[in-house]
């Protein structure tokens, strides 16, 4: 399972790259390339939201059928501690996802704001001539 995680870490850090090319001052010339070539891999990187969601029951399946030590039985201390391991685990699992989500949505909305502003930027040069 730990292979799933390596890659929806890269796959947000891939989509944290596009995103900082993208609104990085200084890139005018590269612009257009770096907008076309993100809303190519828009797509693909779609494929992130419904991996999320199974990573996500993943968790809430660990969650439901993990041993408990609170239920009344002894704990030894290193059974205590894979415990609390697993809770450490599935809460920065949880942050991975979070973040992976969130910064598909803002890749999304700043590739479309910096089309519709180039855009924007082409009809008011087209006007004055």
């Amino acid at each position: 399972m730990a292979l799933e995680w390596v890659v929806l870490g890269y796959a947000a850090a891939a989509e944290v790259v596009m995103l900082l090319l993208l609104t990085l001052p200084g890139l005018d010339p590269l612009r257009k390339g770096l907008v076309s070539a993100t809303r190519a891999l828009l797509k693909p990187f779609l494929s992130v939201v419904p991996f999320c969601l199974f990573l996500l029951l993943d968790i809430y399946w660990k969650y439901e059928t993990r041993p408990s030590c609170e239920s009344g039985s002894a704990c030894t201390p290193s059974e205590h501690l894979r415990h609390q391991k697993s809770i450490m685990k599935s809460q920065r699992n949880g942050v991975l996802i979070a973040s992976a989500l969130l910064f598909y949505w803002v890749l999304y909305s700043v590739t479309s704001l910096v089309g519709r502003v180039e855009e924007l930027k082409y009809r008011v040069e087209k006007l004055k001539d």
